[in-house]
């Protein structure tokens, strides 16, 4: 479980600079700036727990899968960000100047398609996991 967790760890980590250098090369930046957190690591590597939930509903059709991962992609953004506003005074990230389509700044709406496809995405990487790591 270790290993799955840095890997997860990892991945969520570069997935974030990805798309926020992609982010920064959209809005003209170049240099292609990106943004992450050390909060992020620990946040990321717990998907590890999310994969029995993977296990669950893998025969579910894809849609329904994605549908899934949103709501609980989305739930736990929205409860690791109010857990560090309430902790350290402050979330991380902090949609609430960035976007109207926000929820109390630590949720984006709009990004919506965006998890529905990490979902996806995490499901073939859970299962490249228990590939090389069984």
């Amino acid at each position: 479980m270790e290993k799955r967790f840095i890997i997860y760890g990892i991945l969520g980590w570069t997935m974030e600079i990805l798309w926020t250098g992609l982010g920064s090369f959209l809005k003209g930046n170049l240099m292609l700036s990106s943004v992450t957190y050390l909060w992020m690591f620990p946040i990321y590597g717990l998907a590890v727990f999310l994969e029995r939930i993977h296990d669950y509903i893998e025969e579910l059709p894809w849609f329904i899968r994605g549908v899934i991962w949103v709501v609980i992609i989305l739930s736990l953004e929205y409860l690791t960000g109010w857990l560090l506003k309430s902790f350290l005074g402050r979330c991380p990230w902090d949609y609430s100047d960035v976007t109207p389509y926000h929820i109390q700044g630590f949720i984006r709406l709009d990004y919506i398609p965006a998890w529905f496809l990490a979902g996806l995405v995490f499901e073939r990487i859970h299962k490249a996991l228990n590939k090389i790591l069984t």
